[in-house]
C-alpha cells in the first residue's frame, strides 16, 4: 500500500518509527475502512470523543474533522512527539500519554469542557486486541461510561461479542448486560500496517439506558462467572462448584427460574441470567463478597 509522506503513515515513516509487537500496533490505513468507521459513529461538532490508541493519526484526522473535541490516548511514548506536531494546528485535538486502563474518562474529558463536567462523550477506537476485553470493561463498568463505542477488534472477539443463545460467551453477556452491540464490517488484513494474522471487524455498542435486566452488578456477574466457570458441565453443577451451593440448592433456584438444570450456561438469554440470580437472591446476600465490584471484575473474556 502506496502512502503520501505527508500522511500520517507516511510521517511515521519519515521519522523511522517501527511498529511495536509488545504494544500490538496494527495501525489501520485504508481510508475506506477509516471512514467506515467514523460514519458508525455518527459524529457531530457537538460530540466529545475519546479514541484509544491513535498509533500516527490515521483515524484521529478524521475524528478531527467531525467531532468538537477529541482526547486521543496514547501509550506508546515514541508516537506521542509525532502526534502533537501533526496536530498542534488542532487546539481541539489533545494528545495524552498514558495507559487507558489506569485513566478515568471523566478526568480526561476536562480537556474538553472544564466547566460542564460530567459531559458525554463517545469512544472511537482501533483497540490492540490484547486488551480489547479489559478496555470495554473498563469503560461500561465506570462511573462515566460513554455513550456509545465504535472498535476496531478481532473478528472472532466481535462475533463472541454479538452472539445470541445457544451460543453466548462471559464475553457477550458482560457486554450485553450495559449494551447493545451490532457488526459494522468486516476489515481483511491488508487493510493494516502491517497487517495482521487475523481478519478484523469493526463493532458499534451502544451503551443501554439500564442494564439489560434489573440486577445489581455484582449479583448478576457472580452468578454469571460460577455458570461460565465450567462450560463442558450442567448448569446445576457449574453453579453449585462456582458458588460452593450444595447441588440440590442450585439445582432448586434454575428449576425456580424455570430453568432446565441440565442446560448449559452458553444456552440462557439475559432474561433467564436474570430470573436465575432473584431465585438466588437470598444466597447471594449471604454470600456477598467485600467489596461492591469483586464479582463483577471475574467476567474477563
Amino acid at each position: 500500500m502506496k502512502t503520501d509522506e505527508r500522511s500520517p503513515i507516511g510521517a511515521w515513516r519519515a521519522y523511522g518509527l517501527r511498529p511495536r509487537k509488545s504494544l500490538g500496533q496494527h495501525f489501520l490505513a485504508d481510508e475506506v475502512h477509516l471512514r467506515r468507521i467514523v460514519a458508525a459513529a455518527d459524529l457531530s461538532k457537538a460530540d466529545a470523543v475519546l479514541e484509544i490508541g491513535p498509533g500516527p493519526g490515521n483515524l484521529t484526522r478524521l475524528l478531527a474533522d467531525k467531532a468538537g473535541c477529541v482526547i486521543a490516548v496514547e501509550l506508546d511514548d515514541n508516537l506521542i512527539p509525532l502526534l502533537r506536531q501533526t496536530f498542534a494546528d488542532a487546539p481541539h485535538v489533545h494528545i495524552v500519554h498514558g495507559d487507558i486502563l489506569q485513566l478515568e474518562p471523566a478526568s480526561l474529558l476536562r480537556q474538553c469542557k472544564p466547566s460542564e463536567m460530567p459531559i458525554p462523550y463517545k469512544v472511537v477506537a482501533n483497540l490492540p486486541y490484547y486488551i480489547t476485553s479489559a478496555v470495554i470493561r473498563h469503560l461500561l463498568e465506570g462511573r462515566h461510561p460513554p455513550s456509545l463505542l465504535v472498535l476496531t477488534v478481532q473478528r472472532e472477539v466481535a462475533q463472541r461479542i454479538v452472539a445470541r443463545p445457544p451460543e453466548m460467551s462471559l464475553l457477550a453477556v458482560s457486554v450485553q448486560y450495559y449494551a447493545e452491540p451490532r457488526l459494522v464490517a468486516r476489515i481483511p488484513p491488508g487493510a493494516f500496517t502491517p497487517p495482521p494474522k487475523v481478519e478484523s471487524a469493526i463493532i458499534r455498542l451502544d451503551r443501554r439506558p439500564h442494564p439489560a435486566v434489573a440486577v445489581a452488578p455484582a449479583d448478576f456477574f457472580r452468578v454469571v462467572s460460577a455458570g461460565f466457570g465450567q462450560r463442558r458441565k450442567q448448569l446445576r453443577n457449574s453453579l453449585a462448584a462456582g458458588l460452593g451451593l450444595p447441588s440440590e440448592v442450585a439445582t432448586s433456584a434454575l428449576e425456580a427460574a424455570h430453568i432446565q438444570p441440565a442446560r448449559r450456561a452458553e444456552t440462557l438469554t439475559l432474561e433467564e441470567w436474570g430470573a436465575l440470580c432473584r431465585a438466588l437472591s437470598k444466597r447471594l446476600n449471604d454470600t456477598r463478597p467485600d467489596t461492591p465490584q469483586a464479582a463483577s471484575r471475574q467476567a474477563s473474556a
